[in-house]
């Protein structure tokens, strides 16, 4: 027997062997094996099958294709088209007495709103109108823009009154539409 002088001690291997798989440890890896190769095979065939049929559809889980409430197939369509400031401006239309209030909303009506400029087209009963709206509009571009987002309502055309022509009569100058030509 041989002295260690150096004081090592020798260690013992830190890595436990592991036994080899048995048959049934190996029949249970091959048999996952194969049912997974299945499932992709089957995947696969489930795909072809229903790109066959017309493409994917609706089962018993929700997902994308399923209907929807009328309400969010709306919103949805809004914001895919990027149709946000034209609907905003038009609930405006839709509540114009509420923004303005009722004496202004009794002569005055939104025709129009152009979204490249930015204008929302008024229509005023009379010139008086007219020019009282006129006086009223930054404070109203404000409160659009305050409700609508800002920059959406840059500026607010004020039309008069647009009588019917006056084709006829012998008061009539050629070229002019009547009495209504000294509106606005």
């Amino acid at each position: 027997m041989t002295e260690n002088t150096s004081g090592d001690v020798p260690k013992p291997s830190k890595t436990p062997k592991s036994p080899e798989p048995s048959g049934v440890d190996l029949a249970r890896v091959a048999l996952r094996a194969a049912k997974d190769a299945a499932r992709a095979r089957g995947d696969a065939a489930q795909q072809k099958k229903q790109a066959r049929r017309g493409g994917l559809r609706s089962g018993a889980r929700a997902d994308g294709r399923d209907p929807m409430a009328l309400g969010s197939a709306i919103n949805r369509l809004i914001t895919e088209r990027g149709w946000e400031a034209p609907a905003a401006v038009g609930g405006v239309m839709g509540r114009w007495p509420q923004i303005v209030g009722e004496d202004v909303a009794k002569h005055c009506v939104p025709e129009r709103y152009d979204e490249d400029e930015r204008v929302l087209a008024v229509r005023c009963d009379s010139t008086a109108w007219a020019t009282n709206l006129r006086l009223l509009a930054p404070t109203l571009v404000a409160r659009l823009n305050e409700d609508l987002g800002h920059g959406t309502v840059q500026l607010i055309k004020v039309q008069g009154p647009g009588g019917p022509a006056r084709r006829y009569g012998p008061l009539r100058a050629p070229g002019s539409t009547g009495p209504g030509d000294t509106y606005g």
